[in-house]
């Protein structure tokens, strides 16, 4: 790996405070583009353009990924002064769309936690961490990396919140049902010891075991493993709260997203109750039911 790339991953992580799985990721894009055109640093534009053939059996989201990594270390070779050009204008700038997120109904999820919960009931120390682990990821909206990586200091004594630190190493306050803080205080009471909420192999349980004991339970829940994972539970949390009435604003807050911008593709879900609205606070529809 060429040293400017090793002093844009430091940036990153020094200046922008981005995330380990992020400059992973950021580094497995700029090696894959180093691998197909050689040196970066020294790359020309017409180098770059020739990525769009290498790139072309990727989805549109991938190339701008990869696209959006490589002219960031372009930005940042110039500001550097490494470079006296920005040949990232030859880049693919592919057309993509936000894809919509995968939704859990209600009845999925009352089923999963049917089976955590029946399991649970043996006091063994898997079901009850997986009941845990089930409650902050749809009571809390947690992301994976921030649930598995909680230290046994976030969870507070008396107040009913988690510190929880996310993208970029921002800290918010998530607040904990009162069942997550039941099976919380279940598995407190059971779990080994470390420095960590869910300790496994001294250090935590990693976020691809994370994705397999969920998977697991869906299968024994008789719900399609494919439809269920961290994430799908994330936006079931969020999903389910819009329905409820909760405002834009307070969601952003519990998922940790830094652009409201990203917290608007759920309100797509909740159309219906976005036309009952209209049919019943719209001026004219008022009007017409006078009429």
């Amino acid at each position: 790996m060429a040293q400017p790339i090793e002093d844009f991953l430091a940036m990153l992580a020094a200046e922008r405070g981005a995330a380990a799985n992020t400059i992973a990721a950021y580094r497995r894009d700029l090696e894959g583009a180093e691998d197909a055109i050689g040196n970066l640093a020294a790359a020309s534009r017409d180098s770059l353009a020739s990525l769009g053939a290498a790139w072309s059996g990727l989805a549109p989201a991938s190339v701008a990924r990869k696209a959006s990594a490589l002219r960031q270390f372009y930005g940042f070779l110039l500001d550097e002064g490494l470079r006296q050009d920005d040949p990232s204008a030859a880049l693919p700038r592919p057309v993509t769309r936000r894809p919509l997120p995968r939704i859990l109904g209600h009845d999925d999820v009352e089923t999963l936690f049917a089976q955590a919960e029946r399991e649970a009931e043996s006091e063994r120390s898997e079901a009850v961490r997986l009941l845990t682990l089930l409650e902050l990821l749809y009571g809390s909206g947690l992301r994976a990396t921030e649930l598995v990586s909680l230290p046994l200091s976030a969870v507070p004594r008396d107040a009913p919140f988690l510190t929880v630190t996310g993208k970029g190493g921002q800290q918010r306050m998530v607040p904990v049902s009162g069942r997550a803080k039941q099976a919380l205080s279940r598995w407190l009471a059971i779990r080994p010891e470390g420095h960590f909420l869910f300790p496994s192999r001294g250090g935590h349980l990693s976020r691809v075991r994370l994705f397999q004991v969920l998977r697991d339970l869906a299968a024994r829940a008789k719900i399609d493993p494919q439809k269920i994972s961290p994430h799908v539970l994330r936006h079931a949390f969020a999903t389910h709260l819009l329905e409820g009435g909760a405002d834009l604003r307070v969601l952003q807050t519990l998922l940790g997203h830094a652009d409201i911008a990203t917290t608007q593709i759920y309100t797509h879900v909740d159309s219906a109750r976005l036309v009952a609205l209209v049919n019943e606070r719209h001026p004219l529809a008022q009007r017409a039911g006078r009429d």
